[in-house]
């Protein structure tokens, strides 16, 4: 018997330009930040504004990061069955697709939102989809670190939505994703190096080989340790939150380690899937801690 795949229905294929797992876990961080602005639940209405117009932002910038890196997606395996690597949208279609959800976010940012949010939201997308993805990734190794700037944006975005300020509390949990940033994404390019080679981007692993970047990766989960603590320090969080951030930063500490032991791609793999979970567990954690605080 003869069988033919059917082809994927065509919102299915614009769907796969967003990048919605990792949309998603912007989303997650952009509205913790909603949460945590306001003392009790913010408004719902802005809530949905907020989030739906930060969510089509973070889809068209993944969109245009697509656009720019389609050639270079097509040698790489994770990368090579995307809409655009395999031809089942065409680049000038895709261009369109992300210029239609910036337009329509920042209709909703201004119009159902604020100004100030709108205008941070849109210089996040351009660093990411333009500086970031076009010049800074193959610029040099440390692609990822200045990456991170426009990835760790969400929760201002999110803080800003709600109160139309950009509050210190707010960069806090900017600088935490900042930090993160780096020792969540080396495991995966020590994982996918020879990838990344092929597809000539200079990741960390690629340039100063993996030992190097296995380094760095502890060096950042301690600094990111650190970095954690300061939420509770600076009386943004209570004991809820500091037990939770022991705990998760020194599991993310002991992966590392782990990684420095065992030099095989599958425990590289095991500290990316567990760097994910460690932010969202961080920031659950202060979510709990901001509704049910426990002070002594």
């Amino acid at each position: 018997m003869i069988t033919t795949e059917t082809p994927a229905p065509a919102w299915k294929n614009y769907l796969g330009l967003c990048k919605l797992k990792v949309v998603s876990l912007l989303i997650f961080s952009a509205i913790v930040g909603m949460l945590l602005a306001v003392p009790g639940l913010p408004p719902l209405d802005l809530l949905i504004y907020a989030t739906v117009g930060i969510g089509l932002a973070s889809s068209s910038a993944a969109a245009i990061n697509q656009c720019i890196e389609y050639k270079s997606d097509v040698h790489m395996d994770r990368t090579k069955n995307r809409p655009l690597a395999d031809g089942r949208i065409t680049i000038a279609n895709a261009i369109a697709f992300a210029l239609f959800l910036m337009v329509i976010s920042m209709l909703v940012l201004v119009f159902l939102v604020n100004t100030l949010t709108a205008v941070l939201t849109m210089i996040s997308l351009v660093g990411y989809a333009i500086i970031y993805t076009a010049y800074l990734k193959r610029m040099t190794p440390q692609n990822i670190v200045i990456g991170g700037i426009a990835g760790a944006a969400p929760p201002v975005l999110g803080w800003c939505a709600m109160t139309g300020e950009v509050h210190p509390y707010s960069l806090l949990l900017s600088l935490i994703i900042f930090v993160w940033t780096p020792p969540h994404f080396w495991p995966l390019a020590i994982a996918k190096r020879e990838e990344y080679a092929k597809a000539d981007i200079p990741m960390l692993p690629v340039t100063h080989g993996v030992e190097f970047t296995r380094l760095h990766i502890l060096l950042y989960a301690i600094l990111l340790f650190i970095v954690t603590l300061l939420p509770y320090l600076t009386g943004m969080s209570s004991v809820i939150y500091l037990i939770s951030a022991i705990i998760l930063g020194g599991g993310f500490i002991y992966f590392a380690l782990l990684m420095m032991r065992n030099k095989d791609n599958k425990t590289a793999m095991k500290t990316f899937g567990f760097s994910i979970v460690y932010l969202m567990v961080l920031f659950s954690a202060l979510l709990l801690d901001h509704y049910l605080p426990v002070r002594f």
